[in-house]
């Protein structure tokens, strides 16, 4: 199963990685020979998602390896530290776009003439929006189908530079058929998108930086856990409930009560038959710790 899982992420990496070299390319030129500031911030953007696939295939590598002496609970952590070097990198691509826009837009203030861009970069644009949301849409499903927050962080960042293409496309747009002093739009467009590029990335640190952190998982998982343990005949007082994330996978520590008189045996296959409906509903890779003691307790 994690060999499978494996090689659906580098499926879906690759498919991107191709895509991202073509947009990166007919970007830059559409941005020089189309003297369009946004189109060339967008190939920057663009060329930042190549870069974080990249990272994806070298990390989920590392993920997918079975546990050692010196890993014990698995190598998931390698794909959390993916994920949140993604978001690091939506990040600066963010600030730089919010600093070009800026830029450009306090020069207009100032009262300098910008550059008017050409056909060529508005049609680009129009194709990396139309590319980029496909791109996410199967990007996004593909990664919750097969559990991988690196490839959902890597979905957004799709998303992202979809918007960005959006930003382009008005910018360049309006200083096409709106005239001369519409051309601010460009820089205005831009600066608007690197927020929401921005927030995105800080959404995704934020979440790497919780499960390194062995937060716990959120308080609704919680009480289905429970729910489930509850399930279980013979289950008596679960609690002492610890849980985290691993990756793709998850953690979860319980104790469970019983009668003194209960022999080791029987408390046991329920310890087991816990742990199996666990696996069941979160995967067979979960990790599950029972430990068993008595009301004197």
């Amino acid at each position: 199963m994690a060999k499978e899982r494996e090689k659906q992420i580098y499926i879906i990496t690759v498919v991107g990685s191709i895509i991202n070299i073509f947009l990166v390319a007919i970007k830059f030129i559409a941005g020089f020979l189309g003297n369009s500031h946004a189109m060339v911030a967008d190939a920057v953007h663009s060329l930042s998602d190549l870069v974080t696939d990249v990272i994806v295939l070298a990390f989920v590598k590392l993920s997918s390896r079975p546990s050692d002496h010196d890993h014990a609970y698995g190598h998931g952590k390698f794909e959390t530290l993916a994920a949140s070097i993604v978001g690091f990198i939506l990040f600066l691509v963010g600030a730089v776009i919010f600093y070009d826009g800026a830029r450009l837009v306090a020069a207009y203030l100032r009262g300098e003439i910008l550059h008017e861009p050409k056909m060529v970069a508005f049609w680009v644009a129009l194709i990396s929006i139309a590319s980029k949301e496909a791109l996410y849409q199967w990007t996004y499903i593909k990664g919750r189908a097969v559990k991988s927050s690196v490839v959902m962080a890597n979905a957004w960042h799709h998303r992202s530079d979809a918007f960005s293409s959006i930003a382009a496309a008005i910018g360049i747009g309006g200083a096409i058929f709106l005239g001369e002093k519409w051309r601010v739009l460009d820089p205005i467009m831009a600066i608007a998108v690197s927020i929401f590029i921005i927030v995105i990335a800080l959404k995704f640190i934020k979440s790497s930086v919780d499960e390194l952190l062995e937060k716990s998982l959120p308080q609704e998982m919680q009480d289905e856990i429970m729910s489930t343990i509850n399930e279980v005949h013979g289950v008596n007082d679960p609690h002492a409930l610890k849980t985290r994330k691993i990756g793709s996978n998850i953690a979860i520590e319980m104790h469970l009560r019983f009668d003194p008189d209960t022999t080791v045996k029987a408390a046991h296959d329920i310890a087991t038959e816990v742990e199996d409906k666990l696996k069941t509903k979160y995967g067979p890779d979960t990790h599950v710790i029972t430990h068993i003691e008595t009301f004197e307790d």
